[in-house]
């Protein structure tokens, strides 16, 4: 509508013109009041970049200029909307691969203060202990307050086996604590499994990269052949996965279901309107199942959990997860940067949006440590500045749709969360009267 309303006044405006009706300096055309009000913002704009460039006191790079200015702009959107430049969208394609060079954690901007989602499994910052929740407060000499979180991870990134150190505040500090991490090549396995127990099987997903529905689909079939053919339950631990990929959400997701609604979005525009759906093929024995989520289980992890949960194929234990509802879409721009832009929210099966709210556990379950059997304090979605608020769902909601033992490891015993899953899927085999093989 207003590149219709210009369109016919340019037209107008040089038809005029070429008869010779008035000069160029005589034309007032009355604009609409919406593209007055547009014109006016950005010229505001044209005239402070003008101004910088020629009164600054130093002369300024003009795509540097551009960079902040749109960088800036989208700091004012979500906290997950971000400009990248060229060398930061390089990196971001290889995350998705599940290979890169850095620490090895998921950071977000929580009250103007690099924040740590979640820490990713067998890398520096999970070895060094590194929590989700913790405050990074400098990076080497450089204050974090008020960073973005593109600049910190560069800051971060460097080459393999050279150090860095970052500063932590966390709730248990008394004063910021410093720690040193050795940069590596992060090469992400995103799906580990074992057998746990008695056929029970075990698969954690770290994160969802581009291979993830594979590698989870060789990883059941593994599970499978080495426990004679058949397992009599899984534990699916998503806890502290940060999320990923959206279509391999799916595809997890639908390894589990036969059927109906995965998850929907809904926005703006008519390509961000999507439902997905699961499908009979492929899909697994209707085993008994438990998921593990708390509160470093984000986006991707959400979504299966989520779905598992409104279709009762699986039942949630643990503590409520982070509540992150929204759908990023990478931008490829014209100068080789990247936008990355919230341009969706998504909803459950049942309809549910889980923005700023999370997934609440059928069990909560919170993990307890034998040093102090306190759990964990975690931050979620919802304590995010500019963080979206709960939305009702845009579209009507669906109806609801021979043995070997093995011997636990000892950091299995230690898993409050896990054992009390593991005890959860004993007990359904009790209860629907299956007999339990003998240790």
């Amino acid at each position: 509508m207003f590149i219709t309303r210009w369109s016919k006044v340019l037209v107008l405006f040089l038809a005029f013109v070429l008869l010779g009706w008035f000069s160029i300096d005589q034309v007032h055309l009355p604009l609409p009041a919406e593209a007055r009000s547009e014109y006016e913002d950005i010229r505001l704009f044209s005239d402070v970049l003008s101004i910088v460039r020629k009164s600054y006191v130093e002369e300024v790079d003009m795509k540097e200029l551009i960079y902040g200015a749109v960088d800036g702009m989208l700091a004012t959107l979500d906290p997950h909307s971000s400009f990248m430049p060229p060398d930061v969208y390089k990196e971001m394609k290889v995350d998705t691969r599940g290979e890169f060079g850095g620490l090895g954690i998921e950071i977000t901007i929580r009250d103007g203060v690099l924040t740590i989602v979640s820490p990713i499994e067998d890398t520096p910052a999970h070895r060094v202990g590194l929590k989700a929740g913790d405050q990074i407060v400098k990076i080497e000499d450089k204050i974090t307050k008020d960073l973005g979180i593109m600049d910190a991870v560069k800051l971060m990134r460097g080459p393999k086996g050279s150090d860095i150190s970052i500063t932590i505040m966390r709730d248990s500090f008394d004063r910021p604590k410093e720690f040193t991490l050795t940069r590596e090549i992060i090469k992400i396995m995103s799906v580990k499994a074992k057998t746990l127990d008695d056929r029970y099987g075990y698969v954690r997903i770290t994160q969802f990269q581009e291979s993830t529905a594979e590698d989870l689909s060789r990883s059941l079939e593994e599970l499978r052949a080495e426990n004679g053919g058949r397992i009599n339950g899984l534990i699916l631990d998503l806890r502290n996965n940060p999320g990923g990929l959206l279509d391999q959400a799916v595809k997890v997701s639908d390894t589990f279901l036969r059927d109906g609604l995965i998850v929907y979005t809904d926005g703006r525009e008519g390509g961000s309107k999507m439902k997905f759906t699961a499908y009979e093929g492929g899909t697994e024995p209707d085993y008994p199942m438990v998921v593990l989520i708390n509160g470093g289980s984000a986006s991707a992890s959400e979504i299966v959990s989520g779905a598992l949960q409104d279709h009762n194929r699986a039942v949630i234990l643990g503590t409520q997860s982070f509540g992150k509802g929204s759908v990023q879409t990478i931008i490829p721009l014209s100068d080789d940067s990247g936008l990355r832009l919230t341009t969706a929210r998504y909803y459950t099966p049942k309809g549910t949006s889980i923005q700023a709210r999370g997934i609440i556990p059928d069990i909560v379950v919170a993990q307890m440590e034998l040093k102090d059997a306190e759990p964990q304090a975690q931050f979620r979605e919802k304590d995010l500045k500019n963080h979206f608020e709960i939305q009702a769902p845009p579209v009507d909601r669906i109806a609801e749709p021979e043995s070997r033992h093995f011997d636990l490891e000892a950091e299995d015993h230690d898993d409050y969360q896990l054992m009390r899953a593991l005890d959860l899927l004993k007990g359904w085999h009790v209860f629907k009267g299956i007999s339990q093989p003998a240790a």
